[in-house]
């Protein structure tokens, strides 16, 4: 082919995908000017560069730059503007918001879809289970009891399955960018939506650095003398490449994550088992024992009120399954599966699995007391095979809580790109952060991810418990508000659902829970919040060992509360300069970005389906 009509034909076919496919190949040199050689490099450096026919926010949705006075760097926020015309920038001047805008930014994402149904379920499954539940429970159980650590993460479970199923019913009717940030700025207040936007996007940019920290720990349990900073390199080099290669291979790192700390998980359960009736001879039959000496409670009722945010820390990453909602082919077949496996997580890996560790570990155990919680040392899973006297298996349980670590490390790279990115996208946050590349990466939100990942080399100072604490203090809190938004957003949600005329089989999936289900979830997260504002002004008193300065006990509440300034911060900030208001039950929009499925067709057909089926396989399909 002569060169000339090389460059004729890559120009129409570039302008075949602009239309099709919603991509644009660049032109191409012609062969005899561009060696064969250098042509998978040029390929490999243009997946970085942005598609301009796949941006999630057209020119034409957010007024023009010339429009606003003085230019300020998040130029577009403000009041509430119109669903039926122009912004209303002449009764606010600078200071509106252009909610409808922000919603046709959402939900015409430039993200890839490309997460399938074993991705959703093993995320579901196995998303959240890092050291809030391998090491972190080991410090609850010290500071409660083992009749507190399951009384707290039962509730906290309950909690989260009320939570799971509101966040279900919105993320398949509305599979969009930013999902529970995204739906708190719709059916809230964008001050709401902007504050928790930026709560969840710092949780997990903080969780990143925090869970390098814990890995490099980990590897202690083998070499203690070797730097920690060798092995923050090579754990968050990887958990950085992980993410570049898209959403499919975090989907995938994530299945294979998943299944090992299940596997091990599983292990444990039927391993605990057999060494509490006895079957290692050291010990004999263990039983009940450490819940009559020392005793099933430690510090009362209080002892169970600490508890209760060390669980919460434990199940966050649940609600990622409504984040990856708008990278998914299919949200409709794959989230309602992926949210009802929830019930299976809570019941099976962490109830079963806690209760055999409060049977085999005292709470008063010697590598319990002054522990941190990310100190994989002081696992109680680790502690319950090590006093059983087996040698070989706590490296085992040590390696998968390494594995743990560095699945939640991927997951805070995907969290907080994602919504740093719809934040970009709503215009409540720069808008570079928004670049989202030809193979639908947020290229930029993943390199501040990678920015802030660098305070992990820190781990070698002699001041790191200092530095985890802080970490900890801003990520502790961040999750109750985001869950208990969540439930308020589900329950405004119905409401302008029916205000509208819609009904409830209109919807592509209902929460099981329904609205009453949303109100329960949100109470728990408040009496939460308020649980941990009490332990937090007046904590457990160590006897000798207790605070006794002033100075003393602000730091600790500070640690323990420091979530709430933040996200007040936040609010109050953006509601006092850009004066946005509530949004009325009549302003919300429910249209924009909602997917029907052809919803008659399938529900039809699926119900002919269903007839044939036997009693088990309805009662098997109505929780899983």
């Amino acid at each position: 082919m002569p060169p000339d009509r090389d460059i004729e034909m890559s120009a129409i076919n570039s302008k075949k995908d602009s239309f099709g496919q919603g991509s644009t190949r660049s032109i191409r040199l012609p062969v005899s000017e561009e060696p064969e050689s250098q042509r998978p490099i040029r390929a490999w450096f243009d997946t970085f560069r942005r598609d301009p026919n796949r941006r999630g926010s057209p020119k034409a949705v957010w007024p023009s730059p010339e429009d606003s006075n003085g230019g300020n760097p998040f130029d577009g926020l403000g009041g509430i503007g119109g669903f039926d015309g122009a912004p209303t920038r002449e009764h606010h001047g600078a200071h509106y918001y252009d909610l409808h805008a922000a919603n046709l930014s959402t939900a015409n994402t430039s993200l890839a879809r490309e997460l399938k149904g074993r991705h959703l379920q093993m995320i579901a499954i196995g998303g959240s289970i890092g050291t809030g539940l391998f090491v972190a429970s080991g410090k609850s159980l010290n500071t409660g009891g083992p009749a507190s650590l399951l009384l707290a993460y039962g509730f906290v479970g309950l909690m989260l399955y009320c939570t799971v199923q509101a966040l279900g019913e919105l993320a398949v009717t509305f599979p969009i960018a930013g999902s529970f940030s995204t739906y708190s700025t719709r059916f809230l207040d964008p001050a709401w939506g902007f504050a928790m936007g930026w709560n969840y996007a710092l949780q997990w940019l903080v969780v990143l650095p925090l869970e390098i920290i814990a890995a490099s720990i980990t590897v202690g349990y083998w070499n203690s003398d070797l730097q920690r900073a060798i092995f923050v390199t090579i754990f968050l080099s990887t958990i950085i490449i992980i993410n570049l290669f898209g959403v499919k291979g975090y989907g995938e790192a994530e299945f294979v994550f998943a299944i090992i700390k299940i596997t091990a998980v599983i292990g444990f359960i039927l391993l605990g088992i057999v060494i509490n009736i006895g079957g290692f001879p050291d010990d004999g039959y263990i039983g009940g024992r450490y819940w009559t000496n020392p005793g099933a409670f430690h510090s009362g009722f209080k002892g169970v009120c600490s508890v209760l945010v060390s669980a919460a820390f434990a199940f966050t990453g649940t609600e990622l399954v409504g984040l990856a909602a708008a990278e998914t082919v299919n949200p409709r077949k794959s989230l309602p599966t992926a949210i009802k496996q929830v019930f299976w997580r809570i019941t099976l890996f962490y109830i079963v699995a806690l209760t055999l560790v409060g049977l085999l570990v005292p709470y008063n155990h010697p590598k319990l007391l002054g522990i941190h919680a990310v100190d994989a040392s002081a696992s109680p899973f680790v502690i319950a095979i090590e006093s059983a006297g087996i040698d070989v298996i706590p490296g085992v349980m040590n390696s998968v809580i390494l594995v743990a670590v560095l699945s939640v490390g991927n997951s805070a790279v995907f969290g907080s790109s994602r919504t740093l990115a719809a934040l970009a996208d709503q215009r409540q946050a720069p808008r570079i952060l928004g670049y989202v590349d030809r193979r639908g990466r947020p290229l930029v939100a993943i390199g501040i991810a990678a920015l802030v990942g660098l305070l992990s080399y820190l781990a070698d100072l002699d001041q790191q418990s200092d530095v985890l604490n802080w970490l900890l203090a801003v990520s502790g809190l961040s999750s109750i508000f985001t869950w208990g938004s969540i439930c308020l957003a589900h329950i405004r949600f119905r409401r302008a659902w029916a205000a509208s005329g819609h009904t409830l089989n209109q919807l592509a999936f209902r929460a099981q829970a329904g609205v009453y289900g949303s109100w329960l979830g949100f109470s728990l997260n408040v009496l939460v919040l308020i649980a941990q504002f009490w332990t937090a002004a007046w904590p457990i008193s160590k006897g000798s060992e207790g605070m006794d300065s002033p100075t003393e006990l602000v730091q600790n509440f500070f640690l323990q509360y420091m979530c709430v300034p933040i996200v007040a911060a936040f609010y109050l900030g953006h509601k006092l300069w850009f004066r946005t208001g509530f949004v009325r039950i009549a302003d919300m929009d429910i249209d924009t970005g909602r997917r029907d499925f052809n919803l008659p067709i399938l529900l039809a057909l699926e119900g002919d389906e269903m007839q044939s089926w036997p009693l088990w396989k309805k009662a098997y399909k109505f929780f899983c």
